[in-house]
Formats: C-alpha cells, structure tokens, sequence
C-alpha cells in the first residue's frame, strides 16, 4: 500500500457550466513532503466547511484502483490523481478491506478511517454532470475520510502500513451499502 499523489487546492470561484460558485474540489498533485495537520493538508482547504473538512475530515483518499473503472465508463482518458476531489491518491488501500476505525502511519502522519465520501453536487459539475453524483453512489466505490491522529509529512511514494484493526468493525464498502 503506497500514495502515488498528494493533491490539494484552496477554495476559489469556478464555472461549471452555467453555474458559478465557490468550491476547493479542484486538487492538483503537489511534490515533496506537505505537512499534514490536523485540519489537513499545508495548502488545501474546503469552500464549505458545514459538509468539508474538520477533524474527522481532514483527508480525502480515494484508491488509484477506481481510476480504470471511471476512464472506462465515462470515456474518458484525462483523469489524473485529484480528479475526485482526494487529497491522498492511493494503491492498494480499497473501501471493501478498510474498517470504520482502522488505523494507518502514512508518512510521519498518523491517520485514522473515519467515514465513507458521500459525493454531492460539486463532483457532479466537475464531472460535467449532475447524474454523476448518483452514478458515484451507487458504484459504491466512494473513498473515505481520515482523521488525523498523529501530525506529520506525507509525499508521494510514503508507504501506507495498518497499525490498528478491529475486525468487528463494518468496512468502509459496508457503511457506505456495499458488499
């Protein structure tokens, strides 16, 4: 289990469409070891921080593993690590074998799985489409949030090793109406 990309972005004003608003969910992969606090990433923050951010969602990861899925049934060849909005690009760490609670050191950061993404309407229109949201769901593959645990660096190519696992806990697949 390894990062391939740390992405982050500020919140700033962007047209989708015909729709103008404020949002932070364009994240572009960044090089060298960010500093990660617990609020987050040096350099990324949230545009609304009622549904974004905070303790318990300080990181966004979602798995590398999706991207194929995604190029595949969107037709599409030009999606990069932060496409979806992560903060964490990863391998090898998928929704179905990750538990609500488990623990990871990733980098010199400490990091604890605290829910499953629930997509709303601004993946929609950075996907170019509002049926994305509902699509995203229901392929039940959504990422999950961290809490930070343990402040740090994180850079691309950090190793990620489980410390902590609760076997009686759900998955993030599980929680989120999946397998």
């Amino acid at each position: 289990m390894r990062v391939l990309s740390v992405n982050v972005g500020l919140p700033r004003d962007v047209t989708f469409g015909k729709r103008r608003m404020r949002t932070a969910i364009l994240k572009e992969p960044v090089t060298g070891a960010i500093p990660l606090t617990r609020l987050g990433f040096e350099g990324d923050g949230q545009a609304d921080p009622r549904y974004h951010g905070g303790p318990a969602k300080a990181v966004y990861l979602y798995p590398f593993e999706h991207y194929a899925h995604w190029s595949a049934m969107l037709a599409r060849a030009d999606l990069s690590p932060g496409a979806f909005g992560e903060n964490l690009t990863s391998e090898g760490l998928l929704e179905t074998e990750v538990r609500i609670g488990d623990v990871f050191t990733i980098g010199s950061a400490t990091l604890r799985v605290t829910q499953p993404r629930t997509p709303c309407s601004k993946l929609g229109l950075r996907m170019g489409s509002m049926r994305f949201v509902r699509i995203f769901a229901a392929a039940g593959r959504p990422g999950f949030y961290l809490g930070v645990v343990r402040e740090g660096t994180v850079e691309a190519g950090a190793a990620i090793s489980r410390i902590s696992t609760d076997p009686g806990r759900p998955t993030v697949a599980e929680v989120f109406g999946g397998p």
